[in-house]
């Protein structure tokens, strides 16, 4: 496998860089760009990202405007915050209806744009301004933007009902519907956007992974959706592979790391694919920014900060006992962890003599390989895909007796999106939460607050219209409310102690704290730090680690515990 230069490629005008959080997006996207610039070209580079962190990768202010980028000539950067967009989208949206509507409707129509399907609009609203702006075009010879459009966005965005003026008289099921609400004068705009990603003369599609199986795994996800939507030019990056093992973890991680690649998905073995090592240090300032894709050594930084202490998984667990806690959910973003730590919770409950159900959406056989016999553990499989299809029918079946063809295509988008998968295993997580009077129950993967909401505020304007289609059920009704009661019900946030993925929990977080469900620990896994290795570039990289442990100390009061890095858990759980 070659590794990753641009001198060596073809590369097209515009250049969009995508994966899931954590992957090196973002340093990947900034290194390239200043390559580039240091070529002689003009460029510009955009982050619609969250979670970007732009900022400390340039040391530079930026701002939604195109900031030139002293120490490196051509190179502009602006910096989109597509969270206070859609904010801002979503007030101009419900401000009309004010003092028109009851009060349950504003609510409902505030939650139905609170989640991720209304922040991929905003950011997308950025991309489209971005590519279609002529005099953008002439001043630039590469675009580049950190974190693509989903295949989701794009698909909405093509069917006619996305754009009609309505935001939610569908009572058909609880929902994403309404994100295009008010931006049918920006529909030409954004048909040009979506015709340019498609020209392979004009746009790349840079897919960035790790070298683990859960990454690869969204790389091909986002590989197909895409290229079922006519962007066929892609390549892809494996970005931190490691070299040269001493000792028995860096052994174990290349081990892994050769294995999983090997097994890649069948659409990821069909592009061109490029290496970047691993580094030794994170991406701050110009000179690292430039070494990135280069073998030059980098000088340490010593960061001279002493971690937090924290708590240990068997800590968390002991006061999950004494607390009579007896509904536990894992609950972070994909990646992290959150199967491994259930299992791991579960076992140990066991251990303490305690009656425990695990309920998880892997399949059932590969849990099996993590327990140990026992008959104070029993184990129920939710099936995502059944449950999804089971909900999915259910809603399209009542809405096929009220809408057109056109309305009826959008309802099929609309239940692709993040929510509606959510919502489709909260149907039976709620049964399984009823088991809590029995025994402690123990989910992978929690719904989220905006899901939550949503359900809530759903059921209420259902009442106040008196339409029975879009009542919710009864089970789930009751679920609300144990979940918001912190005597009975913990959500456990698992992150890892890396940039990306401490922000996204604190999203997650905020979102929990709006719905007032109960969560206080926070499990910080995969660390490099608490596993001691005397690799020097895992060594390092566990020096990088100190400044996310100690900001989940703060954001979690201290009430955090450490995981060590554990090469197999990604392998294992994602075959």
């Amino acid at each position: 496998m070659n590794v990753y230069d641009p001198n060596e490629i073809d590369l097209t005008p515009y250049l969009f860089f995508t994966g899931k959080g954590g992957v090196g997006k973002t340093t990947t996207a900034c290194a390239t760009a200043a390559h580039l610039a240091d070529q002689g070209h003009a460029v510009l580079l955009v982050s619609t990202d969250p979670a970007s962190n732009l900022q400390d990768v340039f040391q530079t202010s930026l701002s939604n405007k195109p900031v030139a980028i002293e120490g490196i000539p051509n190179l502009s950067v602006a910096n989109f915050d597509p969270v206070t967009a859609a904010a801002e989208y979503k007030e101009s949206v419900i401000a009309p209806y004010r003092g028109i509507l009851p009060d349950s409707a504003l609510e409902n129509m505030e939650e139905q744009l609170s989640g991720s399907c209304t922040v991929e609009i905003a950011a997308f609203n950025e991309f489209a301004h971005v590519l279609t702006d002529k005099t953008i075009k002439s001043s630039y010879d590469y675009i580049l933007f950190d974190t693509a459009p989903t295949g989701h966005t794009l698909r909405m965005l093509e069917l006619p009902s996305a754009w009609s003026q309505y935001l939610d008289e569908n009572t058909t099921g609880a929902s994403c519907l309404g994100q295009l609400s008010g931006l049918g004068d920006k529909k030409d705009m954004y048909a040009h956007a979506v015709e340019t990603l498609s020209k392979k003369d004009l746009t790349t599609l840079i897919l960035v992974s790790r070298p683990q199986a859960s990454s690869l795994i969204e790389a091909d996800r986002a590989s197909q959706e895409l290229s079922q939507l006519g962007i066929m030019n892609q390549l892809l990056i494996l970005n931190g592979l490691l070299e040269g093992a001493d000792d028995a973890l860096s052994s174990a991680i290349i081990s892994q790391q050769e294995r999983d690649v090997k097994q890649m998905p069948q659409q990821l073995q069909s592009i061109t694919q490029y290496a970047i090592p691993l580094r030794p240090y994170s991406i701050t300032g110009i000179d690292r920014l430039r070494a990135f894709l280069t073998d030059k050594p980098v000088e340490a930084i010593q960061m001279n900060q002493s971690v937090t202490p924290s708590a240990t998984l068997q800590d968390m667990v002991d006061d999950l006992i004494q607390s009579n806690k007896n509904i536990i959910f894992t609950m972070g973003k994909g990646g992290v962890g959150k199967t491994t730590v259930a299992i791991q919770i579960a076992q140990s409950l066991v251990q303490a003599g305690k009656q425990v159900h695990l309920a998880t959406t892997d399949p059932a056989n590969h849990i099996h390989l993590y327990l140990n016999d026992t008959d104070k553990l029993t184990i129920s499989h939710i099936d995502e895909e059944k449950e999804l299809a089971d909900y999915t029918e259910d809603v399209l079946s009542k809405a096929r007796k009220t809408m057109n063809k056109d309305d009826l295509a959008y309802i099929e988008e609309d239940l692709r999106s993040p929510c509606t998968q959510e919502i489709a295993l909260f149907r039976a997580f709620a049964d399984i939460v009823d088991r809590a009077d029995e025994e402690i129950v123990v989910i992978d993967t929690a719904p989220t607050g905006h899901t939550l909401l949503l359900l809530e505020s759903t059921q209420s304007y259902a009442k106040e219209l008196e339409r029975s289609a879009g009542e919710v059920p009864i089970s789930i009704q009751k679920l609300l409310p144990r979940l918001q009661n912190p005597d009975e019900t913990e959500v456990v946030m698992v992150t890892l102690p890396e940039t990306t993925p401490v922000y996204e929990s604190m999203r997650l977080d905020e979102d929990l704290t709006r719905a007032g469900i109960a969560h206080s620990w926070w499990l910080i896994n995969q660390s490099m730090y608490a596993a001691d290795s005397t690799h020097p570039v895992l060594r390092a990289r566990a020096e990088n680690e100190v400044q996310w442990i100690n900001r989940v100390a703060d954001l979690s009061d201290g009430r955090f515990a450490t995981a060590e890095f554990t090469p197999e858990f990604d392998t294992a759980l994602t075959k």
